[in-house]
C-alpha cells in the first residue's frame, strides 16, 4: 500500500437503514452485515462495503435537478439494462423520467430514491 488510507466503504444517508441494505444486498449479491434502526452496512462483493446511516427527516435527492441535487451516485455493470430495470422495480426501486444514457446506462433509484447507474457491461 503506498497511501495512508484504505478505502472501504460508501456511505448513504437514508430513513430506514434495514431496509436500504435489503435494497442494496439483493441488488448486488451482498450480504447484510449490520443492521440496526439507526445504520446497516452490506458487504459487497468485489468492491467496497455499503453503509446506511439513519438521518431523520431524510429528503431524496431530485435529479437530474432541483433544490436538492443527487451529490453523488452509485455504478453499477449489468449485463442487461431492461432485466436490471426490471429487477430493481421489483426490489422497490424506480426509475427516473430523464434518461441521458442511451443505450449505454440507465439511470436507476434506490428505494429512499438516491439515484444510481445501472452501466452496461462492455462485452469482449
Amino acid at each position: 500500500m503506498s497511501g495512508i488510507a484504505e478505502f472501504i466503504a460508501v456511505n448513504l444517508d437514508c430513513p430506514e437503514p434495514p431496509a436500504l441494505a435489503a435494497f442494496y444486498a439483493a441488488l448486488t449479491g451482498g450480504e447484510v452485515t449490520y443492521s440496526t434502526d439507526e445504520a446497516a452496512s452490506v458487504a459487497v462483493p468485489g468492491g467496497p462495503d455499503l453503509y446506511f446511516q439513519g438521518v431523520a427527516g431524510h429528503k431524496a435527492p431530485t435529479w437530474p435537478e432541483g433544490e436538492r441535487p443527487q451529490q453523488s451516485h452509485l455504478d453499477f455493470y449489468v449485463d442487461d439494462l431492461a432485466k436490471a430495470e426490471a429487477a430493481v422495480k421489483e426490489l422497490g426501486g424506480g426509475k427516473p423520467d430523464f434518461q441521458p444514457g442511451e443505450d449505454r446506462w440507465v439511470v436507476l433509484t434506490d428505494p429512499a430514491g438516491h439515484p444510481f447507474c445501472a452501466c452496461l457491461r462492455r462485452q469482449s
